[in-house]
């Protein structure tokens, strides 16, 4: 296994370009932390890679793509996974190209995973890649979680609207389309949609 260069950095995994049985492909690393107790954090760095794998496949399950994972490494932290050709939908709505359509399949995915009890836990546009074929991918599951419930997916939502206006103000009108999307795909859409309500009333008085 080759390291290219380093992709992406967050407070809890690095990501980087690598190939795997001579495919091109992504390492994601969850390195140690030195300032956990050493048996807390060999714990903590299985259950999240151990987790983020299950979430990714059961995500592809409900009918929303996600990259395949070639290979886990739990002692190590690492998960490779397939690379994914495409552009990221941040860059397309930036353009304002195709960006209607995009936003169409952001409401559908989100609806098929809340649908499957699956909330993303930090969408945004930057986690989202329009593949070469024309298909909606999601990617970096770190936050995500199973069995979610109406509170959880409604925070969903809020985060995905919020991230949507800050990245993408001048085109926020467009989230109308992801929400007319979602409610098409989303039996329950109306108590989440209220939910969301909440929780923005509620922040606004904390």
């Amino acid at each position: 296994m080759e390291k290219n260069a380093e992709v992406d950095r967050g407070a809890e995994a690095v990501v980087e370009m690598t190939e795997y049985l001579g495919y091109k492909a992504i390492l994601k690393h969850r390195p140690k932390k030195t300032y956990r107790h050493p048996e807390l954090d060999s714990r903590l760095r299985t259950s999240r890679t151990k987790n983020e794998a299950k979430l990714m496949r059961d995500v592809r399950t409900s009918g929303v793509k996600t990259p395949i994972i070639f290979d886990i490494d739990l002692h190590n932290g690492n998960l490779i996974m397939e690379y994914i050709e495409g552009k990221k939908v941040k860059d397309i709505i930036d353009s304002g190209s195709d960006a209607e359509n995009v936003c169409m399949k952001i409401g559908e995915s989100l609806a098929k995973m809340h649908n499957a009890n699956i909330c993303h836990g930090d969408l945004t546009t930057s986690n989202m890649i329009l593949t070469d074929d024309g298909e909606l991918c999601i990617i970096d599951f770190s936050m995500g979680s199973s069995k979610c419930g109406l509170e959880e997916k409604g925070v969903d939502l809020h985060l995905l609207e919020r991230a949507f206006s800050s990245a993408h103000s001048e085109s926020f009108s467009l989230f109308d389309t992801i929400i007319e999307s979602y409610r098409r795909h989303m039996p329950e859409s109306d108590s989440v949609l209220k939910r969301v309500q909440n929780i923005k009333e509620r922040a606004r008085y904390t």
